[in-house]
């Protein structure tokens, strides 16, 4: 299922669209080849539709008209169309279209939907997709005509989100509305967009019947396994074998094809040759099907042919509005006692409990599936997504969002879908529920190849923890920590603070306890002597009043029980780490007792227990006081996992932020600048000139120190001498990356003759070094003398799209790699919290009685650097370095600069 694309096609705005019923539906451009689609869509309305859309009656269209309304330039004309798939051939059920007017920032848009698919939310779509377009081809404003009896669409465009202006005239609404993201805008599109994702996953989730498309006899296939995971699962809905080979499936009557099948399917599973997954795919579609598992491999894993196979398994699943788990995955499971599914090749169906999980890959879920049943580990559900054709983790966050089963969600990942969105959602989800996450193939050889000092820092590895940790989401480094940690945040409640005390009956383990909690953040405090006193009257024996409490191999259960109450009720910790070792030929009972019998206080002041029993056989933990109290094997482990649900205390009281509105910003002329570069040079990437980024920062309000190209040393001098001393001049090239590498930097230069001297010295140096060619002058700039020097950069990473660096700056940024990380887009918490994360902060802030500087500018900043990528995706590399702080209020100075745009 090829597609031929006109020169211009903008390729990258095909995609599905989940509507608010749950059905998925293909978006795309439209293109001169739908000429006679459309025109078959249009026959196909009927008059009062075409009435309502158009104001009038018109002609029958002719071939010449549908070929003229499918011809746009993809700029000042933009068209989308909605396709679905019926009797497996792909129609046109809607239009949507605008055309730029003649004040060049308003264009008027229209669309029309074919009756049968009114009120799916079509229209909400058409409106949103058309103004993501219009705002990267510099329209700021849509109008459109309505007729005061088309109430639907009137309700459309003021549900929208949008602050509409409107006036009639003649029975018609002239409204008008700006395309400005503004936060009702923004929070109106996240709950369409929540609210379709969890309709669409309903029935894949909790669905009322399954058929199991290749369902077998022979035993070990995954057809016979799928299947017989469904029936001893103990399913409470219906299952239906589907193969051609069988008139039975393990008992159960078989069908030849899930056409043959009278009552309505729900969910397939599809365990069949990929070479007949389409097939089968279309017989799902025509049945009207809701959702699919292809567990079926020979996909975009195999290579390129696997890859154009998986793209049309896409088109067809979408045409028909079916949404995909897999394909080359391993299933779903839900253990909801009213749904009970394993739609997995797995024959393991763990207990019900409170852990959600999401797996990129199969044989690691088989292998967890494993080692839960092992430790008794409960799951709300499971779901391996595999190639992630359509559902994934982003997909699965939102549904356990409003799962009251899950309590934690776990995720092992190899890679992202939209990372924008991902974290966007993460972050909403992470301050109500904890997501832990693995992440898979975080070990690259080496930095890649950069340009840039942002570049090179920002490895694949550091913006992946920079993702976590904006999203929200607790990064951990093996799967037992993510369990572990796991366990804890599922069933104790969450630490108020990071103090923590440890009981043991022996100083080692104590100490090991304390040693990783004090690594992680965590502040094992000492024992007031309040505290104290009322430990001495329980405890008998002269021990020491410290944290760890060491009671000493001698601890009796009674002891143990009084020392924890009282720890319990002690405002100078959080959270409460227990250590025992069993004396030889004793067992754990008393001790358990113990923490049983405190329970009551730990929950009045709402602190979480965690135990250790060094030596036992492996254990989850046990229910005590209707919760489980989590056991570690070892009491690092305990530690760690309290440091874990500790960082989620933090993430969940941790403020949202937005992203404000910025003045002093001309969108229009900065794009102009780099729409400039790039048709004035045919290099790709290209490194902008020192005026096009001067022009940049004007149109962007950020504060820089002027900067003017001189091509001779007479020039040189002339700028200078207008500029004023001191000025420093440095080397104006397009190639050499870090001047300074090569003395093309001189600084404090007090008169024109130094300033001539200047020139000839970098020219000089180059030419030694055989690099004279590519000298194209130098730059005189006022020298900026005071300030600390910062960093401030971005670059595009291959997956996770653009990303935001801050830290210590000047020639030693790249060696002491003081930074941090940030995805775009900032938000003002974000660019606050990025400030604070490196080491210097605590000089910007006023160290040791000097002077606080003005980072309050630095927040500002950084959110106009964000801004500015955000209307100029070409920015693929920029370091702003140094960045001069002054003292507060005094703002900054940008003294160096590079950008580079592709």
């Amino acid at each position: 299922m090829t597609t031929q694309i006109n020169p211009a096609y903008p390729s990258q705005y095909e995609s599905k669209v989940i509507l608010k019923d749950g059905s998925a539906i293909l978006f795309r451009p439209i293109k001169q080849d739908d000429a006679e689609k459309w025109l078959e869509f249009y026959n196909s309305l009927s008059d009062r539709t075409k009435y309502l859309r158009l104001q009038y009656l018109p002609h029958k269209m002719t071939k010449e008209d549908a070929l003229r309304f499918c011809t746009v330039d993809y700029n000042n004309t933009f068209a989308f169309i909605a396709e679905t798939i019926e009797n497996r051939k792909k129609n046109i059920v809607a239009v949507g279209r605008y055309a730029r007017q003649p004040s060049e920032t308003t264009a008027e848009i229209a669309f029309i939907i074919e009756d049968e698919y009114h009120a799916k939310g079509i229209g909400t779509k058409l409106i949103e997709w058309l103004a993501l377009v219009a705002r990267s081809n510099d329209i700021d404003t849509f109008e459109a005509q309505v007729l005061q009896e088309n109430e639907s669409m009137m309700y459309v465009f003021q549900n929208y989100g949008f602050h509409m202006k409107r006036e009639t005239k003649n029975n018609v609404y002239l409204i008008t509305f700006p395309l400005t993201k503004t936060p009702e805008v923004i929070k109106k599109k996240e709950e369409r967009a929540r609210s379709a994702t969890l309709n669409s996953l309903r029935s894949i989730m909790k669905p009322d019947s399954v058929a199991v498309i290749g369902a077998s006899n022979r035993p070990g296939s995954l057809g016979q396994l799928v299947f017989q995971s469904v029936l001893q699962s103990g399913f409470t809905g219906t299952a239906y074998p589907v193969t051609a080979s069988s008139d039975s499936v393990m008992s159960v009557k078989a069908y030849k094809s899930i056409l043959d099948i009278q009552d309505n399917i729900d969910l397939a599973v599809i365990v069949v040759p990929a070479s007949a997954v389409l097939k089968v795919t279309d017989e799902c579609g025509r049945k009207k099907v809701k959702g699919i598992i292809v567990i079926s491999d020979g996909f975009k894993e195999r290579g390129s042919e696997g890859a154009a196979l998986e793209r049309e398994l896409k088109d067809t699943a979408f045409g028909y509005g079916m949404r995909i788990i897999g394909p080359n995955c391993m299933g779903m499971i839900n253990t909801d006692p009213r749904i009970r599914l394993n739609a997995t090749f797995s024959l393991i169906f763990p207990p019900h409990g409170h852990i959600a999980f999401i797996s990129q890959s199969g044989a690691l879920g088989l292998g967890i599936l494993h080692y839960a049943m092992n430790l008794d580990i409960g799951f709300s559900s499971y779901i391996s997504v595999g190639n992630r054709s359509d559902i994934a983790s982003t997909d699965m966050i939102q549904y356990w969002e409003n799962d009251p089963d899950t309590k934690v969600i776990l995720l092992y990942l190899e890679s992202f879908d939209n990372p924008d969105v991902f974290s966007r959602i993460s972050r909403r989800v992470s301050a109500k529920k904890p997501i832990l996450a693995i992440k898979g193939g975080s070990t690259a050889a080496g930095s890649r190849a950069a340009a840039s000092h942002t570049g090179a820092m920002a490895t694949s590895n550091v913006v992946t923890e920079a993702l976590f940790q904006q999203a929200g989401i607790i990064r951990v480094d093996t799967i037992e920590e993510l369990f572990q940690s796991a366990l804890v945040l599922a069933n104790q409640p969450v630490p108020k603070g990071n103090k923590v005390a440890i009981l043991t009956n022996g100083g080692g383990p104590g100490t090991l306890a304390a040693d990783t909690c004090a690594q992680n953040g965590l502040i094992v405090s000492e024992i007031s002597s309040e505290t104290a006193g009322k430990l001495k009257a329980v405890i008998k024996r002269d021990i020491g009043m410290n944290n760890p409490l060491d009671l000493t191999a001698g601890a009796s259960p009674e002891e143990f029980e009084n020392s924890l109450k009282i720890l319990a009720e002690d405002t100078d910790n959080d959270a409460i780490i227990t250590i025992y070792i069993p004396p030889a030929g004793q067992n754990i009972t008393g001790i358990e007792n113990a923490i049983n019998n405190s329970i009551d206080v730990l929950r009045k002041y709402k602190k979480p227990v965690l135990s250790c029993f060094i030596g036992q056989p492996n254990s989850k933990g046990k229910i005590m006081g209707g919760s489980l109290v989590p056991y570690y094997p070892f009491p690092e482990d305990a530690a760690m996992a309290l440091a874990n649900a500790v960082r989620y205390g933090e993430i969940a009281r941790k403020e949202q932020g937005k992203i404000p509105s910025l003045n002093n910003i001309d969108q229009k002329k900065a794009r102009q600048i780099i729409r400039n570069v790039l048709t004035s040079s045919p290099a790709r990437p290209l490194w902008l000139p020192a005026q096009d980024i001067s022009g940049l920062f004007n149109n962007y309000g950020l504060r820089f120190a002027a900067v003017r190209v001189a091509e001779t040393a007479r020039e040189t001098a002339d700028i200078a001498a207008s500029l004023g001393f001191p000025v420093v001049v440095k080397l104006n090239s397009s190639t050499i990356t870090h001047k300074s590498d090569v003395g093309g930097v001189i600084l404090n230069i007090n008169n024109t003759a130094d300033a001539e001297n200047a020139f000839n010295d970098i020219a000089g140096r180059l030419k030694k070094i055989g690099r004279e060619k590519e000298m194209q002058g130098v730059m005189v700039q006022h020298m900026v003398k005071e300030g600390t020097e910062v960093i401030v950069g971005v670059t595009k990473d291959p997956s996770l799209g653009h990303v935001i660096m801050f830290g210590l700056g000047g020639i030693y940024a790249e060696l002491l790699k003081d930074t941090a990380l940030r995805l775009h887009p900032l938000t003002d918490a974000d660019a606050k919290e990025l400030i604070d994360s490196v080491k210097m902060s605590q000089l910007l802030k006023g160290y040791r009685g000097s002077e606080p500087l003005d980072t309050q500018s630095l927040e500002d900043l950084l959110l106009r650097v964000s801004a500015m990528v955000e209307s100029m995706p070409q920015i693929t590399e920029m370091d702003l370095n140094p960045v001069k702080v002054l003292p507060k209020g005094q703002g900054y100075w940008i003294v160096d600069s590079r950008i580079m745009v592709t």
